[in-house]
C-alpha cells in the first residue's frame, strides 16, 4: 500500500480526541515509532560564531519521514564539505501530532461491507510536527568561513520538505 502523498497531511489541524462512552475507545492507543534518529549532531562542545536556520514560510504539518530525509541530506553535505568537527546541527522540531488513516474496502460490493468515512476515527499511521509560519526547523552553528557550505547544505533540504522555506 505505501505512504499517501504528503499534501494529504499538510493542513494544520488540532489534535483530535475521540469522544466515546467507553474509556478504552476515547484515545489513540499507539502509533508508529518515530523515524528521526538524532536531533543534535556534529561538534556539541565547541562554541561557534555563526548561526544559519531553515525556517518555514507557511503554517504546515511536516511528517517525520520528511524531517528525517532532510536531516540526512543536510548532515551528509556538512560532513563532506566542512568536516564533522566544524559544525553543530540541531533539529528543532519533535513530531507529536498523530496522523490517522481510515482504510476503506475497495472492489465490487464493498459499499455494503464497509461503513466508509462515516464516524471515522482511523488507525495511527505516522506522526507529524506542527510548524508555524516563520518557525525554525533546522539550525546549523558554524564559523563564518563555512557560511557558503552551511547555506548550501540547508538549501539541499528544500525539495524534501512539503513547504516553502527560507534560510535565516
Amino acid at each position: 500500500m505505501g505512504l499517501r502523498k504528503g499534501k494529504c497531511y499538510t493542513r494544520l489541524t488540532r489534535a483530535y480526541t475521540r469522544k466515546s462512552k467507553y474509556k478504552s475507545k476515547a484515545f489513540i492507543k499507539g502509533f508508529a515509532p518515530n523515524k528521526i534518529v538524532k536531533y543534535d549532531l556534529g561538534n556539541l562542545k565547541d562554541e561557534f560564531n555563526s548561526e544559519f536556520s531553515l525556517a518555514s514560510k507557511q503554517a504546515i504539518q511536516i511528517r517525520h519521514n520528511a524531517l528525517e530525509s532532510a536531516r540526512i541530506v543536510i548532515v551528509r553535505r556538512l560532513n563532506e564539505n566542512i568536516g564533522p568537527k566544524n559544525f553543530h546541527f540541531k533539529l528543532r522540531l519533535y513530531p507529536h501530532q498523530v496522523l490517522r488513516e481510515k482504510k476503506i474496502l475497495a472492489g465490487a460490493g464493498a459499499d455494503r461491507l464497509s461503513s466508509g468515512m462515516s464516524q471515522a476515527f482511523g488507525k495511527p499511521m505516522g506522526t507529524a510536527a506542527v510548524v508555524k509560519k516563520g518557525q525554525k526547523v533546522f539550525t546549523v552553528y558554524t564559523d563564518k568561513k563555512y557560511e557558503k557550505a552551511a547555506r548550501d547544505a540547508l538549501r539541499a533540504a528544500f525539495p524534501r520538505l512539503p513547504c516553502q522555506a527560507e534560510i535565516i
